[in-house]
């Protein structure tokens, strides 16, 4: 896929911003995406959203994944991308199951409308000049509604320069668990680009049998390294053929949570909004190690970099790295069923535009 090691950081709302990527860079190679961009709010010139794009000057190559539902709108965002230099690689999202998206026809609900994904990637790819186009999608939007075959095959056709799939479906939400059969079956579809797999990968031994197992060329990650940048250097060593895994006792682990913090400060301006951001990280960074409830509470209320300090000073920091820890994070659970617009499923031919398609703020 042109990268080493294979591996791709997962857009993730409110997670993947500049800190954080930078973090998960130091400790291996990859791509490494911001969170989710709006075509509509990047075209407006959204002030938040302009925010969001600016990378760290560290940061090569520089990944944008944009959300959109109108082909001229993405056309024009993939355009302003190529010609004001602001990312390196564009990826298109038609994953997210989120329901503000979804019933709006957008992520892992877009695919279904064949023509419309049609339409969107030849936009795309026509005004994104020499910059590679990606796209990541679902398996579909449930069991009785797959569209990850054709899709896959309407993507080469159209251009893109990989593909990758989050082996659920969009009722599926982040529950149960991933069909890895279903990326196997994408790859023998369309040989001639890169598919990554996605989907439920906790630790980089996880990595490695996913490509064993679905001959997929990449994986993308996003739930298992939250709290934990140390799996890209297990999957830079596990990829490069090494046994070697990262081990941080809870000294090192505080020392990346206050790096963490710091970072958000210097990306945000504002400490107190900053490490209140930071908070959702704390249960993730002490998963699986010994630390009392009424530390934890302190941590996950900070209010101000010196209160974080202060708490992270107490914890025991020659404690080992706990063991059973390559478990699932952050959120999960299936959907009863998937927002979509009024006669979504009548015609998976249609290639319209949805009315109040494209949303004009960024982020999940």
């Amino acid at each position: 896929m042109g990268v080493w090691p294979p591996v791709v950081l997962a857009p993730m709302a409110g997670i993947t911003n500049a800190p954080f990527r930078v973090l998960c860079r130091e400790q291996g190679g990859g791509l490494f995406v911001c969170e989710m961009i709006t075509t509509r709010a990047l075209v407006e010139r959204n002030p938040k959203t302009l925010r969001m794009v600016r990378f760290a000057e560290s940061e090569s190559p520089r990944s944008i994944q944009l959300y959109g539902v109108d082909p001229d709108t993405v056309g024009r965002a993939a355009r302003m991308i190529a010609e004001e230099d602001l990312a390196d690689h564009i990826d298109l999202n038609f994953g997210c199951p989120v329901p503000k998206v979804t019933r709006r026809g957008g992520g892992s609900a877009l695919p279904y409308k064949r023509h419309l994904l049609r339409r969107i990637l030849r936009a795309a790819v026509a005004n994104a000049g020499s910059l590679p186009v990606t796209m990541k999608m679902r398996k579909g939007i449930d069991d009785d509604h797959l569209t990850y075959l054709d899709a896959g095959r309407i993507a080469a056709e159209e251009g893109v320069a990989a593909i990758a799939l989050h082996a659920r479906t969009a009722k599926q939400h982040y529950g149960g668990v991933a069909d890895w059969s279903a990326i196997a079956r994408l790859k023998e579809a369309v040989p001639e680009i890169p598919v990554l797999g996605n989907g439920d990968i906790w630790c980089a031994d996880d990595a490695l049998r996913m490509v064993a197992e679905t001959g997929c060329d990449g994986v993308v990650v996003g739930r298992g390294c939250l709290g934990r940048p140390w799996l890209f250097r297990d999957l830079a060593n596990a990829f490069d053929g090494s046994a070697e895994r990262a081990r941080p006792t809870l000294g090192e682990v505080a020392a990346m949570m206050a790096r963490h913090a710091e970072g958000l400060v210097e990306c945000f301006d504002v400490e107190r909004y900053a490490v209140a951001d930071f908070r959702k990280h704390v249960g993730w960074y002490l998963k699986g190690f010994a630390v009392g409830g009424e530390l934890r509470r302190e941590l996950a209320s900070a209010e101000s970099l010196d209160q974080l300090r202060e708490g992270l000073a107490r914890l025991d920091h020659d404690q080992p790295w706990p063991p059973n820890t390559d478990t699932p994070r952050g959120k999960s659970g299936e959907r009863g069923k998937v927002q979509l617009p009024d006669g979504w499923l009548d015609d998976p031919w249609d290639g319209a535009v949805p009315d109040d398609a494209e949303s004009d703020t960024s982020g999940g």
